[in-house]
């Protein structure tokens, strides 16, 4: 098994590709620590997948609350071998209708939750530890109305680069998993209307030269390979599952 006595940290594992991942993991041997924020999936996710797996619950975007979070790992386990970095959210609207809210919100969570993530955890990695970021096609892609999303992810692509350079000296990876369109819970929390979130997907899908939505399943082979040895020599790099849609 690819990550056999592995201590791996999942954000944003309550649901879509960080579920999938955490199952994922869980299969390839490795001891998961699930955080999320919603008490009902924590209790859920715990059901699926009792003893094997810790939940947690905890806000990411607070550092004293990922503060917390790391303390109980510590105490628990004593290190993290794969940190994946997955809590994100995200909220569609025009420019003229941003507010300055909408952009704390999402800077708050998608850049500052990981590199709270990174930082608090940082004593914890051992060497040939690996960190794993989730990206996004919008790094690539402008869509309108994803202004601030896209920003924040185009952040934490950046950041992949300079903490990979970061770590390297301790034998550390850090990696980023960039999505495409996804098969997730994530799209219908982009503030949307079923109509508008059809119309905007069935836009950018099109465009997709495989013609489907990906599975949350596929996004987690991906984390897979860049948490295991795998990919022993990747680092600063960004690994695209998006079904050809910025590459072709």
């Amino acid at each position: 098994m690819k990550l056999s006595n592995k201590i791996v940290l999942v954000t944003g594992g309550t649901s879509g590709i960080g579920l999938e991942a955490a199952k994922l993991f869980r299969e390839e041997g490795a001891t998961v620590i699930i955080v999320g924020q919603n008490p009902d999936r924590l209790q859920s996710v715990a059901g699926q997948l009792g003893d094997s797996v810790t939940v947690l619950r905890g806000d990411v975007s607070k550092p004293a609350a990922v503060e917390s979070i790391i303390k109980q790992i510590s105490e628990k386990f004593g290190r993290i071998d794969v940190l994946f970095a997955n809590a994100g959210m995200g909220l569609a609207s025009p420019l003229e209708a941003v507010t300055e809210d909408q952009i704390d919100r999402q800077f708050d969570v998608n850049f500052k939750g990981v590199f709270f993530a990174i930082q608090k955890a940082a004593p914890l990695l051992a060497k040939g530890g690996s960190i794993i970021v989730t990206t996004s096609f919008l790094n690539e892609v402008g869509v309108p109305g994803l202004s601030i999303l896209s920003a924040t992810k185009a952040a934490v692509r950046s950041l992949v680069r300079s903490l990979g350079a970061e770590f390297a000296p301790r034998g550390i990876r850090v990696n980023a998993v960039s999505p495409g369109l996804t098969s997730t819970p994530f799209h219908g929390k982009l503030g949307l209307s079923e109509k508008q979130l059809n119309e905007a997907a069935s836009a950018i899908g099109n465009r997709v030269p495989l013609h489907r939505f990906g599975e949350a399943g596929e996004i987690a082979k991906a984390a897979l390979f860049l948490a295991s040895d795998d990919s022993s020599f990747m680092t600063g790099s960004e690994l695209v599952v998006d079904g050809g849609l910025t590459q072709i």
